[in-house]
């Protein structure tokens, strides 16, 4: 990975790291101060506490993210300690998928005249999981990846004793 690929993923990581802190400090706010009034169309203190939950899992994937980029420029993404980080990722592309569905289990009283837009969020809840799914697949090429690496190491070990 080049240096400019690795700057400009950082950037990026960091920018929506500080716009989902910048939510959260929202939501917060808007919890402990009560500053608007509830009209009753939707329970905002439930949904503020579910976006709150939201951008702590994706901020999770933002770091474990940062922490596999500085293993692929270090060199050592095809260790087993990528593992963890990779197993977070997916845990929390679970519970973000989950936070997803009490989103729509929340939202689905107030689309009784419109229940389409129930089962496209329920269908966005089922993409996010397909997205975990996905990142399961890749952790198993890693799992192949650092494998053939071990492999690799010990026929080179073994050709090093011959000669």
């Amino acid at each position: 990975m080049g240096r400019l690929t690795v700057g400009a993923l950082r950037a990026v990581l960091v920018v929506v790291l500080a716009g989902t802190v910048f939510v959260q400090a929202g939501m917060v706010w808007a919890l402990v101060s009560g500053s608007d009034p509830e009209d009753g169309s939707l329970p905002l203190t439930p949904l503020r506490v579910i976006t709150i939950l939201g951008m702590v899992s994706v901020q999770v994937v933002l770091l474990c993210v940062g922490r596999l980029v500085t293993m692929v420029r270090r060199g050592t993404v095809f260790s087993r300690a990528a593992f963890r980080y990779v197993d977070v990722v997916i845990g929390a592309i679970v519970a973000a998928a989950l936070v997803w569905f009490a989103v729509t289990v929340l939202n689905a009283p107030g689309q009784r005249d419109d229940p389409g837009v129930t089962v496209i969020m329920g269908g966005v809840g089922l993409a996010v999981l397909g997205v975990a799914l996905l990142v399961l697949v890749l952790r198993m090429l890693l799992a192949q990846a650092v494998a053939r690496d071990v492999e690799a190491s010990q026929l080179q070990a073994e050709l090093d004793e011959v000669i």
